[in-house]
């Protein structure tokens, strides 16, 4: 029986550690609770061809159409082919999806086809999927460690042996393990606006890319359009404009028909990019949410969450625009895996968000962000008990240099600025190397939680300036105004080693 060590707890961590735990011996690890993750905070819900006048046709060509022709295609085919048993088992497993009249009930958003969005607690979908998981998890023989941190891989040989943890107190302690699955998230904390916890730094990333894992795709960070304008950017769920919300400049307007066909339903980048515009031209104020022909009662029901916030920053939503702006919210890139969640290090997996299956292209459709967990997570578990199947990826090398040791010690607030102004929704050569030369100055030295993750997020900022500069044209999230158009030479996954080696996949 293999021992198999899960790091993150969101919705792919603890699918992973359900039904690895059938066959293995398995142990769990999280830096904060057991229910802190990305998975919580999700509002919107889940997509999947769940209804007889939808099909896992449209919901494959519907990802396609948002990942800008950079998705893996087979890749795309099993999430929304999967989709819907894996759904059915999370319902089993004890997750109540909302529901009318006895049926599923469904919303609609951006680039969607059809109604295919699942919800629960009316915006609460994470929270009710991350609660069901967390009590399964807690019903089986699973050996859980809340509050301890994955400081790096331990890898000989090629093959992944297991984790450096740092144990409440500070404690240094090492757990071996036949394979490891990074299950860790995002890192939204790359920038000054996020919707993202502060647990996102980016951990389980910076760790195989020092590790010498292949990772893809990092300079693609969906903004999502609509966040408070408070601090803290609390999420507006897509699902808002789905219903029928609408965008407004300061002076009342509708905006979005100017930018896109679709108006507010278009794709996340094409209306994150609209209302950067937008804010820019009114001296960067806010930009308008009118959800107020929805009606109070209407928002309270289907939204009681964003309205709680809402009502908590002074606003009423229900008879007044609420100011929003777009904020960092999902990265594409990530550790490269394939369709099983195998890295190129034999023994290590990743699912979710820290993982690049390829299946979001340059631009995630909304609501397949839980799916894709859901999916390849439970491929990746089963993966475990078959003969490991080496990464297949084409190499070409990319001039890059690594960034020299630095000499100042890096600000988490300044480098979050520096991202969001140099490699945030509008991107330019002259910006990009301005932040690069700042980046290759800094250091993060110390050994608390707090200096590792500076460290981690230092070593993830480089890495994304320098593919944002490889990728000299703007496709779906990545736009680079000194390079406006889609090219056919960059109609492929720009793929990196520790050694800053490019590779095409």
């Amino acid at each position: 029986m293999a021992h198999v060590v899960v790091v993150g707890t969101g919705i792919a961590g603890l699918i992973t550690a359900l039904e690895a735990s059938r066959t293995h011996d398995v142990t769990l690890v999280t830096k904060a609770e057991l229910a802190e993750s990305n998975t919580k905070y999700a509002q919107g819900g889940i997509a999947a061809a769940m209804f007889p006048d939808d099909s896992v046709e449209s919901h494959i060509e519907d990802t396609l159409r948002a990942g800008a022709g950079l998705n893996d295609r087979h890749a795309v085919e099993i999430l929304c082919s999967e989709g819907p048993q894996r759904i059915r088992d999370l319902i089993e497993i004890g997750v109540a999806f909302d529901r009318e009249n006895g049926e599923l009930a469904r919303g609609h958003e951006a680039a969607h086809s059809n109604r295919r969005v699942l919800h629960a607690g009316g915006d609460a979908t994470g929270l009710h999927i991350e609660l069901a998981l967390v009590e399964a998890v807690r019903r089986v023989a699973v050996e859980v460690h809340e509050h301890t941190f994955m400081v790096d891989l331990v890898v000989e040989d090629g093959r992944v042996r297991g984790v450096d943890l740092l144990l409440p107190g500070d404690v240094e302690h090492r757990v071996d393990a036949d394979f490891v699955v990074l299950a860790s998230g995002g890192a939204g904390q790359l920038y000054r606006h996020t919707t993202n916890p502060a647990v996102t730094t980016g951990d389980g990333v910076a760790a195989a890319w020092r590790a010498g894992a292949v990772l893809s795709d990092v300079e693609f960070y969906q903004f999502h359009p609509t966040s408070l304008a408070v601090a803290g950017n609390p999420l507006v769920s897509e699902a808002v404009r789905g219903e029928g919300a609408t965008l407004l400049d300061a002076g009342g307007r509708r905006f979005m028909f100017d930018v896109h066909p679709d108006g507010e339903l278009a794709p996340r980048d094409v209306v994150a990019r609209g209302i950067a515009t937008q804010m820019a031209k009114q001296g960067g104020a806010p930009v308008l949410l009118d959800a107020t022909a929805l009606g109070s009662a209407f928002l309270a029901e289907r939204f009681p969450g964003i309205t709680r916030v809402v009502e908590e920053h002074g606003f009423d939503w229900g008879v007044e625009p609420i100011p929003v702006t777009p904020a960092a919210h999902y990265w594409m890139g990530g550790v490269r895996t394939d369709d099983d969640g195998r890295t190129s290090i034999e023994g290590l997996l990743a699912v979710g968000e820290v993982s690049c299956t390829g299946v979001h292209g340059a631009n995630r459709l909304a609501s397949n962000s839980l799916l894709e967990s859901l999916v390849f997570a439970w491929r990746a578990a089963a993966a475990l008990d078959e003969p490991w199947a080496p990464l297949d990826v084409e190499t070409t090398v990319v001039e890059a240099a690594d960034a020299p040791a630095g000499t100042s010690p890096v600000d988490r607030l300044t480098l979050q600025s520096l991202l969001w102004d140099a490699a945030g929704l509008y991107r330019d050569a002259a910006e990009l190397q301005r932040a690069a030369a700042l980046l290759a100055t800094w250091s993060s030295e110390g050994t608390s939680v707090a200096a590792r993750e500076d460290a981690n997020l230092l070593d993830l900022a480089r890495l994304v300036v320098t593919a944002a500069l490889a990728r000299e044209e703007s496709r779906g999230a990545h736009y680079r105004s000194d390079f406006p158009d889609s090219s056919l030479a960059f109609e492929r996954h720009l793929s990196w080693t520790r050694k800053v080696v490019a590779r095409v996949v």
